[in-house]
């Protein structure tokens, strides 16, 4: 622990260059059949080994538990306060239809532009030459501008641009709750109100049949921090009463809320796949459920993958152990 913890003190100006050469990342899976380079790819090891490395570093976490906020975090939250300004700065246009307001595309025009300069103030000056890569996941991560939607593709970029920044040491091991917590929570403030404001549609939504119109990874790392809780349940998300009083605690509940203030009706009725979850006796049970549902239902899906970018940070090549 000490040694990492040297190695955080010491200042960004004397690491040593990183032998690297990045890339712009761009398209790989074109047909279906290429499905299968990305299920043997480096890419899909080191993105879902990221995913299971946080889900495990939240277990029996709440939000407003203590935690170490680098100076790395801070600079993420800045960056994404930057866009939730900027959404401030659009409001939506009058326009007939009454979803995809179209000033999501000035909004977007704007981060476009913007997105390598964002994402070089998060990086250290001898990295500077990875911004270009990273900043392209940063772009995917907040929805397509053309049919101005939102889905869990979009979500998985945002967690390659974490992984990203993992990978070039931006981002260490001791920061790992901070991620969840602190940035990936705030990117989930962000990406609720862009839904609110411009009435983004669900990308490739299973509608009733998916667990949620437009996220996945805070059920997974959310599922993760209730797991032994001694008083809540899996039956208990169901319950009004018990989300008002624990949201604040916990990503999973703060997902029901906003699910709630969103959708009219019966529970049962608008978010099916969630209602039979609440059967199940134990969170560790829904966590692992969960985790081989984003597998089957996000990550080897087609219509999600197709648009997934790959770069030196995340690449194609098949895995090597």
């Amino acid at each position: 622990m000490a040694e990492s913890e040297r190695r955080a003190d010491a200042s960004e100006e004397v690491a040593p260059p990183v032998q690297q050469s990045f890339m712009v990342p761009k398209k790989e899976i074109n047909v279906v059949s290429d499905m299968a380079k990305w299920k043997r790819s480096q890419a899909y090891a080191d993105y879902m080994g990221f995913i299971l490395t946080l889900n495990e570093g939240v277990r029996g976490k709440k939000l407003t538990c203590e935690y170490k906020v680098s100076e790395a975090i801070e600079k993420l939250v800045a960056l994404l306060n930057t866009l939730d300004r900027w959404i401030d700065e659009t409001p939506p246009v009058d326009q007939p239809s009454r979803f995809g307001n179209k000033a999501f595309r000035t909004w977007y025009a704007k981060l476009d532009q913007e997105a390598e300069k964002l994402v070089s103030a998060v990086i250290p000056k001898h990295l500077a030459d990875a911004a270009p890569e990273v900043a392209v996941y940063l772009k995917e991560s907040v929805g397509n501008s053309t049919r101005i939607d939102y889905g869990t593709g979009h979500e998985a970029a945002f967690a390659a641009f974490l992984c990203c920044l993992c990978k070039i040491g931006v981002l260490r091991v001791d920061d790992q709750m901070a991620i969840v917590f602190k940035v990936f929570n705030r990117y989930l403030e962000v990406m609720r109100k862009l839904q609110k404001t411009y009435r983004m549609e669900p990308a490739g939504s299973q509608g009733v049949w998916g667990l949620d119109d437009f996220q996945f990874l805070p059920f997974i790392w959310g599922s993760s921090q209730l797991i032994d809780h001694p008083s809540l349940e899996p039956r208990h998300f169901v319950d009004e009463k018990v989300v008002n009083e624990n949201h604040k605690d916990f990503m999973f509940l703060e997902c029901i809320l906003f699910i709630t203030e969103m959708k009219t009706g019966p529970f049962a009725e608008h978010s099916n796949q969630l209602w039979n979850i609440s059967a199940v006796p134990s969170w560790s049970k829904v966590n692992q459920g969960l985790i081989r549902m984003y597998k089957a239902e996000c990550l080897e899906k087609f219509p999600v993958i197709q648009h997934f970018k790959f770069g030196s940070l995340l690449p194609i090549q098949p895995v090597t152990s």
